[in-house]
This record gives structure tokens, sequence and C-alpha cells, in this order.
């Protein structure tokens, strides 16, 4: 898999069930528009899927 994603908060976490919460502090997302680059593994595409609609994601290649 070797690639990294490029992970932006876009919608706020607030209103949101705690275990939402806790999947964007688990990816390093605080505060709204923050972004971090993750390595592309399952782990981290499942919790992408579970908040997709707090979170825009880009591809990077290596």
């Amino acid at each position: 898999m070797g690639d990294t994603l490029k992970i932006k908060m876009v919608k706020s976490e607030i209103g949101r069930p705690e275990k939402q919460r806790k999947i964007l502090r688990g990816m390093g997302l605080n505060k709204l528009n923050s972004t971090v680059t993750l390595s592309d593994t399952p782990q981290i595409r499942g919790m992408i899927n579970k908040v997709v609609h707090l979170v825009s994601v880009e591809e990077c290649k290596e």
C-alpha cells in the first residue's frame, strides 16, 4: 500500500456521537480545517468510512 492519505476535517464534530468524535481524535483531527497525513492502511480506511461526512480525503502517491 505504501501511499499516503491527506485528510482534512471539513465539518465540525459538535453534535456528533461520541464514537465519531473519538475516531476524529484518533486520526489527529482536533480543529475544523485541520489536516493530517496518514499512511493508507485498511484500519485508516475504516476510520474514514465511519466519518466520511465530516472529512475530505486526497490520495498522495509517494
